[in-house]
């Protein structure tokens, strides 16, 4: 079994000695073994982000205002230490692995999807280095020979959401994207939002109406990991 662990001392160590080690069980090689990979997916049980409630097929009953939305997991233990040493380390070599943990909690879809990332604010951009979303959003549709990404969404304000309550989230998050004016939207196409972290899910429900308002009819949501308000 792969060592999970919260804390990221063991992996920051292991970047110093060999930087193309597993974050999870320290095998030399890559930055997340196979094992440590599927020890992840195959704890995968898909659930409502926003009641908590079961939900195995994407639609939640008891939020109908929501379309589908496929959960990959908690952010808890490894997946936690995965998505800080990613967004945090600029870890980029993980975004590929990450991109095949949320790819594998879709079901099959025999039809072309554009994959939407929900778009960093402009000071994480600067301090990161990288557009984080965007990157596990690139390396998701090369996962498939009929899907690709496209910036649909940009930011209009750089308001940072982490410490705030799940209210000032909402309000600092209803005006926080607009229509990118130089793609044209097709009605009939499959829009797959997707973002790493849900934490009360008020930048995800922004940018649903947003894509909603604009005539968008088939959405489908992606999130990585579902945390609790106080990570």
């Amino acid at each position: 079994m792969p060592l999970i662990v919260k804390n990221t001392t063991f992996p920051n160590l292991l970047d110093l000695l060999a930087p193309h080690s597993c974050r999870g069980c320290g095998r030399i090689g890559s930055p997340l073994c196979d094992c440590c990979k599927n020890y992840i997916i195959n704890l995968h049980q898909n659930f409502c982000p926003n009641c908590k409630n079961q939900n195995p097929t994407g639609f939640c009953s008891q939020c109908k205002n929501l379309p589908p939305i496929f959960v990959a997991t908690e952010r808890t233990g490894l997946i936690d230490n995965l998505i800080h040493n990613y967004k945090y380390s600029s870890n980029r070599s993980l975004a590929k692995p990450l991109a095949e943990i949320l790819n594998s909690c879709f079901p099959t879809i025999n039809r072309p999807v554009t994959v939407v990332p929900l778009p960093t604010i402009s000071h994480h951009l600067r301090e990161r280095g990288f557009d984080h979303t965007t990157l596990i959003a690139k390396h998701l549709a090369k996962l498939h020979s009929n899907w690709r990404t496209q910036k649909l969404l940009l930011r209009v304000n750089n308001t940072v959401q982490v410490g705030s309550s799940k209210s000032k989230r909402q309000i600092q998050a209803a005006n926080a994207y607009k229509i990118n004016p130089k793609i044209k939207i097709s009605p009939t196409a499959t829009y797959l939002l997707i973002d790493d972290v849900w934490t009360t899910g008020a930048s995800m429900t922004s940018a649903i109406k947003k894509l909603s308002a604009a005539g968008v009819s088939q959405i489908i949501v992606g999130i990585l990991a579902v945390s609790r308000l106080d990570n």
